[in-house]
């Protein structure tokens, strides 16, 4: 995960100063920025939706089946907490909305941006300004990780109270998990306008969820109580990842007009949600 990131930190370009510095490269430098980021973006949505329904569902599916509760009221539980999620961040996005000029409407094209992801604009203006404001996406992006290592917190917590051995091993299985899906979130936050850096410190920041569902494991000094939180929270979760990818990041692919290019976009879909699901079969 740190190889990774650490290529995609000094890899990806600031096309928005390379425009600016030699003009006559804008469409070039733009256009192998802007699908570059694509491609990371596209392997995201397949990493999302992998570990929504092959890592996180299950995984709540079996913290809250158990005959006592009956199964039929836990399906339909766990059902509303996804819808719930789902309409959360809905809400949350709708309560602060981006921005934009009266005269220019962003969208995702062949223009310059300091991510190498592009924006174009209805503006007559030949000087682009780099965004001033980050996108509401990437907040939610944040949040919802911080809600996801929460959980991850109350497992690994949880399992050290069981055993040591249970603890190292439900630790290296979230590692294992983690690797597709940190790597797809720092795309997320490079399209919602951060900066490398900015991404990668905002991306450390969530660890402070772990930190916060172990501490709440441990207070509680059982696991049972830690499985009773992850029950709805992982559902809970799991609706904010699926609006993020399929309502945040899915419309910017859509505009692809290249074949060729939304070809390799769904390769890289399929290829995030195979390696979540080679990552679930091999840790469980």
């Amino acid at each position: 995960c740190v190889c990774v990131c650490v290529h995609f930190l000094f890899n990806v370009p600031v096309y928005w100063t390379k425009c600016h510095a030699n003009d006559s490269s804008l469409c070039v430098l733009c256009i192998a920025g802007c699908q570059k980021l694509k491609r990371l973006l596209s392997f995201a949505i397949g990493g999302l939706l992998g570990d929504v329904f092959l890592h996180l569902l299950p995984e709540a599916w079996a913290h809250s089946c158990t005959p006592e509760r009956g199964y039929e009221h836990h399906y339909r539980s766990q059902g509303l907490w996804v819808l719930l999620g789902l309409m959360s961040f809905l809400l949350l996005e709708k309560m602060f909305p981006d921005e934009d000029t009266p005269n220019e409407t962003p969208r995702v094209t062949a223009s310059s941006h300091s991510n190498g992801f592009c924006h174009d604009t209805k503006a007559a203006s030949s000087h682009l300004q780099p965004p001033k404001k980050i996108k509401i996406s990437g907040y939610l992006n944040l949040l919802a990780n911080c809600i996801d290592n929460f959980t991850h917190g109350l497992a690994v917590a949880g399992s050290f109270l069981v055993s040591r051995k249970v603890g190292f091993l439900t630790t290296i299985a979230i590692l294992l998990h983690e690797i597709p899906h940190e790597v797809g979130d720092f795309a997320i936050l490079l399209r919602a306008g951060f900066d490398r850096w900015s991404a990668a410190r905002m991306q450390l920041s969530t660890a402070l969820g772990g930190v916060l569902g172990a501490c709440f494991a441990l207070s509680a000094q059982s696991q049972r109580g830690a499985e009773s939180a992850t029950a709805w929270i992982l559902p809970f979760t799991s609706g904010g990842f699926l609006y993020i990818a399929l309502v945040n990041v899915v419309p910017d692919l859509m505009e692809e007009t290249n074949p060729r290019q939304s070809l390799l976009q769904i390769l890289l879909l399929c290829c995030g949600i195979a390696v979540m699901a080679i990552l679930s079969a091999v840790v469980d």
